[in-house]
């Protein structure tokens, strides 16, 4: 049994319950976005995690990336990372640990953590091949596949499996003069794999026996883009969409199967190529969820991407992207701090909440009118009530201002407070 079987029948599950009354609609109009493909419920029964609804008629979500790397482990950190990460309202965690005792991480953030968790089940497979075999070509099919199924068997909700990336794609990616020519982790392991052993892709040419495997857990496919760009230069070139052609083709097969599915995407685009590549995605892929990465708009801003991602990440949300990757002060440079993942969690979320509102998502209006009261009346209380950030506003109180009824960038002269005696007289 999948949420997306149940759904086929009509049948509601108590997640499905669960999300729908998070979202303000109905269960039955929610069971119809998944029974279609176009909205999914990451929820493996050995972890079950909280509800949480990816899509169509749902609000825009955000997932927080953490995990360790060869040169900084410590188990304790990535767990703090997640717990900010959930504390500041990211809605998903991906663990991408390529460092370390990476069983324990994941197992550890399943135990403590009750949102969804994503993973990337080939890092571990080609990790493992380097330490056992000396490079990560000479793994196996079999131990790519005995990782997936061991994710799975700990309760991970949903994972990326790099499954559009075939020996065609490679052969595009060969001719095209990419400035970045590939910038996925997981996307490089299987393409140095294909080069070197002249096979096809083991995701895609067995991409029915994982099927079998997601639906036997009930784990959401996130569909990777290993051949995203990683520059500006290289947005929406020939290797992209051919991989995402074929990420729509898997879509059809995955929901066939009764597996629920969602699309990963770009990567570096400018602003102008935003809204194209997320119709695209739509079109392509039959209206499944789509889950990218910021999008990064401009190349030059290292140590600020999180805001850069944000900018891409309201444009993509208000587009019809559903479901936003954060992107960390420290995107390119180094692995994310406790500190970065809490700047990150917050620009994304800013980001999502500016696409639901625009898009005139009754929670979010009501929302942004209701703070927007209390700062009328100066309710310093019920504006961090509900901020996206209350702690932010409590330390610029407590630092920066002398007085309760005004703030002290205009003291006695706050416009607020002038109108709001006059209209007393």
């Amino acid at each position: 049994m999948t949420q997306f079987s149940e759904a086929l029948k009509g049948s509601i599950t108590g997640e499905m319950e669960d999300v729908a009354g998070e979202e303000g609609i109905t269960p039955e109009e929610l069971v119809r976005a998944i029974a279609r493909g176009r909205a999914v419920i990451p929820f493996n029964p050995i972890h079950s995690p909280k509800p949480m609804g990816i899509g169509e008629r749902l609000s825009v979500k955000v997932n927080a990336n953490i995990g360790s790397s060869m040169d900084m482990v410590d188990i304790d950190r990535e767990v703090e990372k997640a717990r900010v990460a959930k504390r500041y309202g990211a809605h998903t965690i991906m663990d991408l640990s390529t460092g370390g005792d990476i069983n324990t991480i994941r197992r550890r953030i399943l135990k403590e953590i009750d949102l969804p968790l994503g993973t990337v089940p080939v890092y571990q497979a080609g990790i493992e091949a380097i330490d056992r075999y000396g490079s990560v070509v000479d793994m196996g099919s079999d131990d790519i596949f005995n990782y997936i199924r061991l994710h799975a068997k700990d309760g991970v909700d949903f994972m990326t499996v790099h499954c559009g990336i075939t020996k065609e794609a490679v052969e595009r990616l060969k001719r095209t003069k990419r400035v970045c020519r590939v910038v996925s982790r997981g996307g490089s392991f299987l393409i140095a794999w294909m080069l070197h052993n002249g096979e096809e892709n083991p995701l895609y040419s067995e991409f029915d026996y994982l099927l079998e495997m997601a639906g036997e857990f009930d784990v959401t496919l996130s569909l990777g883009d290993g051949l995203r760009p990683g520059a500006i230069a290289d947005a929406s070139d020939g290797p992209q969409i051919e991989e995402l052609i074929t990420l729509g083709e898997l879509v059809r097969r995955a929901r066939v199967a009764g597996v629920q599915s969602i699309v990963e995407g770009p990567g570096h685009l400018p602003m102008d190529q935003i809204e194209a590549n997320v119709l695209m995605e739509k079109r392509l892929c039959d209206g499944a969820p789509f889950y990218v990465l910021g999008p990064i708009v401009t190349d030059v801003a290292p140590g600020y991407d999180h805001i850069v991602g944000a900018i891409g990440g309201a444009l993509a949300a208000y587009s019809g992207a559903d479901f936003l990757c954060y992107v960390t002060p420290s995107e390119h440079l180094a692995l994310p701090t406790a500190e970065d993942v809490e700047e990150g969690v917050i620009a994304s979320r800013i980001a999502a909440h500016a696409a639901d509102l625009a898009k005139g998502r009754r929670q979010a209006v009501e929302r942004n009118a209701e703070i927007s009261r209390y700062r009328k009346a100066l309710d310093w209380e019920g504006q961090i009530r509900l901020a996206i950030d209350p702690e932010k506003i409590r330390s610029f109180r407590k630092e920066r201002s002398l007085r309760d009824d005004v703030c002290s960038m205009c003291g006695e002269y706050c416009a607020m407070k002038i109108v709001r005696d006059y209209f007393k007289k």
